[in-house]
């Protein structure tokens, strides 16, 4: 692939020194110039291209709106007391300390000016490309009812995971002073919408808290006290799953005593409770896992959008008539060649990412690129201890088996040695004592969740 470098950027104040870099860099029209590539967002997308142009010649440029990599498959152990946010993330800049042709930017990307080329951040400053890679994730979706958020918060982000684990510990206390169960039960009634992956391990993590692990400490509270109610508006469980995995996890959540309604839509979500057709559920824990979004920075590619926002691209990843702009992960919508689209999971950003930097490492001309092809190894959702269920080629499986492997590959997938340590001592403990290890109240303030990246 040919690059040009157009930079006419302007660089005043105080700014970071990548800013600077660029600056030294404009106007230069020799042959032996670096081209630049931009990469917005360091999930598992952006963080795998990144690291696959490792020996690429040319200046890679991360922009993140946060400092760290999240391991998301992780946070719902965050929300639910199981593992400390700096368990399941990694600084950037430490992952890639070794990587000399790569250039860390934490900011926030405003705009994203195809015709020119360039990046508009929120700060005011530009960063400009021959290449990009928008790996920007997702949001929550809350099918225009956007006021439900502050009843019933998703979780995609540290902010997010310490506000429910912060609720619902705060429930658990306060339950813990009523006198009488009837004035207990809506502190220890939960409520998640969506049955996902997410839903059933939040609905399933929440059980073993409320049933096991707090009745351990508190006086008052009984497990038989607890409620978790899972719904979910398709006729089962984990649709993308196949449905003999979807019946196994249905089954073992039941065992573990929370309450599974399917084919049942909420209609709608107050502060005390949430609404589905005509049933009513009381709750002051509600939790949303019932969608995403593209992010609202996708817009400015001023490209086709599915319902859900994200870009649909064609078979190398790209924006149409944009060939040097690839859009991958969540962001993107990806049709399969024998009908459907791609899941929004990490192993289907992680070898988009790796694809598109081969074809940006080789210089593969436009024309010549192959379709990006997603090699499906299997899919696994945890329950709860020693239940979980798996897909692995044409092998399925559920419980004790599933969860090992389950286990196994996430930590595996782990960021950083620290990181693998600390998440399976944790487990260990956790699955010997049934305690969880991260139950503090901070009275944390949390600030409004940026957008963008």
């Amino acid at each position: 692939m040919s690059y040009q470098y157009t930079a006419e950027q302007s660089i005043s104040g105080e700014v970071s020194s990548v800013y600077h870099s660029l600056a030294s860099h404009r106007k230069k029209k020799s042959t032996n110039r670096l081209p630049v590539i931009v990469i917005i967002g360091a999930g598992f997308g952006g963080l795998h291209a990144a690291r696959e142009l490792r020996k690429a010649n040319a200046r890679i440029i991360l922009i993140d709106r946060n400092n760290y990599h999240l391991f998301q498959p992780l946070l719902y152990q965050v929300a639910t007391a199981a593992l400390s946010p700096d368990d399941i993330a990694e600084p950037i800049r430490k992952i890639f300390k070794d990587q000399s042709n790569l250039e860390v930017v934490m900011g926030n990307v405003e705009q994203i000016d195809c015709d020119g080329r360039c990046v508009q951040m929120a700060d005011g400053n530009t960063i400009e490309y021959d290449a990009l890679i928008v790996a920007a994730g997702s949001r929550h979706h809350y099918f225009g009812n956007s006021e439900w958020s502050r009843h019933a918060p998703g979780l995609k982000t540290i902010p997010d995971a310490l506000k429910i684990r912060e609720k619902i510990l705060r429930s658990l206390e306060k339950a813990e002073l009523m006198e009488s169960p009837e004035q207990r039960k809506p502190y220890l009634n939960f409520v998640v919408i969506g049955g996902g992956p997410t839903g059933v391990e939040m609905a399933g993590a929440i059980a073993e808290i409320t049933r096991r692990t707090m009745a351990q400490d508190f006086r008052h509270i009984h497990p038989e006290h607890a409620q978790i109610t899972l719904l979910e508006g398709m006729p089962r469980l984990l649709p993308g799953y196949p449905e003999e995995l979807s019946e196994k996890a249905r089954r073992q959540l039941e065992d573990m005593g929370v309450i599974v309604h399917t084919d049942l839509l909420a209609d709608k979500v107050e502060a005390h409770g949430v609404q589905a057709k005509d049933r009513w559920f009381p709750a002051r824990n509600i939790i949303w896992a019932a969608g995403n979004k593209g992010r609202s920075i996708l817009q400015t590619l001023d490209a086709p959008m599915d319902s859900s926002g994200r870009i649909e691209v064609g078979p190398d990843l790209t924006v149409p008539d944009h060939p040097e702009i690839f859009v991958i992960g969540d962001a993107a919508c990806v049709h399969k060649p024998g009908g459907g689209e791609l899941p929004a999971l990490a192993p289907v950003a992680i070898q988009q990412g790796r694809y598109v930097a081969r074809m940006l490492r080789s210089g593969t001309p436009t024309e010549q690129r192959p379709a990006f092809e997603y090699k499906d190894r299997g899919m696994m959702a945890t329950i709860g201890r020693a239940r979980a269920v798996a897909r692995v080629g044409r092998w399925k499986m559920g419980g004790a088996i599933a969860w090992l492997l389950w286990s196994f590959v996430h930590v595996a997938f782990l960021i950083g040695f620290r990181n693998r340590v600390s998440v399976m001592l944790k487990w260990l403990w956790s699955y010997l004592t049934f305690q969880r290890s991260a139950r503090l109240i901070v009275g944390r303030n949390f600030a409004p969740k940026e957008e963008s990246r």
